[in-house]
């Protein structure tokens, strides 16, 4: 099976991290994109220590879409230098991840 990834970025908004999720699923990019409100972050920035209230966006997709991916949050994104992390998908449910692979295919009918 492909390989499936979770990737993460962090964005200053529900409504940027909303858009910016649609856009993705939309595009057949991910699978799924989830956020979660309320993140702390802690961060050095140009020799500064700053602290941000955050949101964390966590993407399904698969490696073939990863550097679509990557360019698409990036032309999105409201920060100069985003978080983008991918994390390659060792176990899950096997059903679980045929349907991101499904969902993630351009030649996928609903």
């Amino acid at each position: 099976m492909e390989q499936v990834l979770i990737v993460m970025t962090h964005l200053p908004d529900t409504a940027t991290a909303e858009a910016l999720a649609g856009a993705l699923v939309e595009a057949r990019l991910a699978a799924c994109a989830s956020f979660t409100t309320g993140v702390q972050s802690v961060y050095r920035w140009q020799g500064k220590i700053e602290r941000a209230n955050e949101v964390t966006l966590t993407i399904k997709t698969t490696q073939r879409h990863y550097s679509a991916l990557e360019a698409a949050i990036r032309a999105a994104h409201p920060y100069e230098l985003p978080e983008i992390i991918a994390l390659p998908v060792v176990a899950g449910l096997s059903s679980y991840l045929q349907w991101i692979v499904a969902e993630t295919s351009p030649n996928h009918h609903a």
